[in-house]
């Protein structure tokens, strides 16, 4: 488990933004079970390419024409118990940090591994994501 002070300012990237940080698996649950419309889950991380790529790249996507109704993200390394649960609800993707998840009406919809992250700039990840929510995402801005 990462420290709460290395942790802070890197969680904070994404709810200052706007994204909810959930901590338990009850708060996961809720959102991501119980959710009519669209969530956007980012698994965050200490990673490098959560600093260049994901972070910058989910930020970036939410300002389109179409965007998520609900954005969250979990702490992989920190929120264990929030992590795990979102993971569950990931499968069949194996665990991957960081991650960037579009779900619609509770289910799983788009996916972006590490794989897909690492590698790829801010900007690919933003275009990827931003199309999936044209597809998905029925609300205009």
């Amino acid at each position: 488990m990462y420290p709460p002070e290395l942790v802070a300012p890197l969680a904070k990237d994404l709810t200052d933004f706007g994204f909810t940080g959930l901590e338990t698996a009850e708060q996961v649950d809720h959102i991501l079970s119980n959710n009519e419309g669209t969530t956007l889950l980012v698994v965050n991380s200490v990673c490098g390419c959560a600093a260049a790529n994901a972070r910058p790249g989910a930020k970036m996507s939410v300002q389109s024409d179409f965007k998520p109704d609900h954005l969250v993200t979990v702490f992989a390394g920190f929120n264990r118990e929030a992590t795990d649960k979102a993971r569950e609800y990931l499968l069949p993707y194996p665990p991957s940090s960081p991650a960037i998840a579009l779900f619609k009406d509770g289910k799983l919809v788009h996916m972006l591994e590490r794989m897909h992250i690492e590698g790829n700039t801010a900007e690919t990840i933003s275009n990827n994501l931003q199309q999936a929510y044209e597809v998905h995402c029925k609300h205009e801005v």
